[in-house]
């Protein structure tokens, strides 16, 4: 029996040259070339550019006349004997062969979308479709899935882009939510650290109270005994000489009288007037610490629009660092160009406000604290003093002064690293304290006429600052 690969090598031999197929109904033209014959009729229907010229062989290009075609019988003999051997060595599973008629598929027919054998193809109810080879129908959909392939992969990556962005806009909204939570932390930690130091302040306020009164209390009782001891005396004296001979009664009974009448009595106070206005103001201390804790949750940050050049702002807005390497900072009229200073956002109108800025001079510098007027200097020299619309002091290696109208060198226990600022618009006050140990710093009167703006300035390598609500 003929192996497979033989009879394709033979089955070759005896494809069309036209429609790739076996021949079918062979016939021999003048040049000696073999085609199916309804495929040489159709080819000699289409007309070639110059109607008075015969057709060419589709193969050699040799001209041939279009009656002339000679059948060869013993060809298609030869095809016969070969297709039988098909069938023969050729399995009936095999996915390129027509289930219908056993042999190979070569065509495709658009309008059924149906893959055709060569008698498929030559059948009534494909022949007025469009049918072309297996590879050339074939072509325009590759193109098309290509095409497909091409929007695909672009929408692809176009969501993958979308995730990636979106993943890092959940970063970063994770990151914020994870810094506001330790700012809160730390918020409150400081809140509990200042309420545990105005816990024991109070407390050891009323410890002294106690004390006092209880030291007055026995004074009073030894002031009072000593009265008594002294009345009593006068009494027994009295009732005595009451008691005598006329003789003795008179005698020195002048003096007696005198000496009882002169006497006054003490009237002693058990509660001095000094410390009963202590006791009293005491509750005025625990308004002034509810004050503050309310004061305490006010929260500030630094406007990036204000900073001068040659300072360093945290992401957060909350740090700030002096370099001597100028920032590439957009000009704008609201940006300091000559002092090295920033405001904060906002601003305030009215009301009691407090921040505490952490200040760091480990390695020199100095660092400005304050308040200045919505109209404060942004361009050129800036005098920092009240007139000029100025509240500030300023903290520096060793010392520590208020930029009042002529600047005035502070005498402190120590020198502050955490210093609290109280505004009080409508009272006019700006008050710096210790917030380490509550000691005061300085106090500017004045009375607010504008907005004002918390203000912050650095000077010096290494110098720098962050704030806390």
């Amino acid at each position: 029996m003929a192996s497979a690969t033989s009879v394709t090598s033979l089955e070759d031999e005896v494809n069309c040259p036209i429609c790739q197929g076996s021949l079918r109904e062979p016939v021999t033209i003048d040049c000696g070339h073999n085609f199916c014959r309804g495929c040489l009729t159709r080819y000699c229907e289409i007309p070639g550019p110059d109607l008075e010229e015969p057709p060419t062989c589709p193969l050699c290009k040799e001209p041939f006349r279009s009656g002339s075609f000679r059948p060869n019988w013993q060809l298609a003999s030869v095809v016969e004997n070969i297709e039988r051997l098909k069938l023969v060595s050729r399995p009936s599973t095999e996915d390129n062969v027509c289930q219908e008629h056993g042999e190979k598929v070569y065509f495709f027919c658009e309008d059924d979308e149906m893959q055709l054998c060569v008698v498929c193809r030559e059948a009534e109810e494909h022949r007025a479709h469009t049918v072309r080879f297996l590879e050339e129908a074939a072509r325009p959909y590759r193109e098309q899935i290509q095409k497909c392939l091409e929007c695909l992969r672009k929408e692809r990556e176009e969501i993958q882009e979308i995730q990636s962005r979106e993943n890092q806009r959940i970063q970063v909204l994770l990151t914020q939510v994870s810094t506001k939570r330790q700012r809160v932390i730390a918020e409150f930690a400081h809140l509990s650290q200042v309420l545990e130091q105005q816990h024991s302040i109070l407390l050891a306020q009323l410890e002294r109270l106690d004390g006092d009164i209880l030291k007055q209390q026995d004074e009073f009782d030894v002031l009072v005994n000593r009265e008594m001891c002294r009345f009593s005396t006068l009494i027994a004296e009295l009732e005595e000489k009451k008691e005598r001979p006329a003789r003795e009664l008179l005698t020195n009974i002048r003096s007696t009288l005198i000496r009882c009448e002169t006497r006054k009595c003490r009237k002693p106070e058990a509660v001095s007037p000094e410390l009963g206005q202590r006791i009293r103001d005491f509750p005025y201390q625990v308004f002034l610490l509810q004050r503050e804790v309310k004061l305490f949750l006010a929260h500030i940050s630094l406007d990036p629009k204000t900073s001068h050049p040659k300072l360093l702002l945290s992401e957060d807005h909350q740090r700030a660092r002096f370099s001597y390497k100028w920032q590439n900072s957009p000009d704008n009229p609201q940006r300091f160009d000559r002092a090295t200073c920033v405001l904060a956002h906002g601003g305030f109108t009215g009301g009691r406000h407090t921040w505490v800025v952490n200040v760091d001079l480990t390695h020199g510098g100095s660092c400005t604290i304050g308040v200045v007027s919505e109209d404060v200097r942004r361009k050129g020299e800036l005098r920092l003093r009240p007139e000029e619309g100025v509240w500030a002091m300023r903290l520096a290696w060793g010392f520590v002064s208020a930029l009042g109208s002529f600047p005035t060198r502070l005498a402190l226990k120590e020198q502050p690293r955490q210093v609290r600022v109280s505004l009080d618009y409508e009272v006019g006050w700006v008050t710096f304290l210790n917030a380490v140990t509550q000691e005061p710093i300085y106090t500017f009167t004045t009375s607010f006429t504008q907005k004002v703006f918390p203000f912050f300035g650095l000077w010096g390598r290494g110098s720098s600052f962050f704030l806390s609500s």
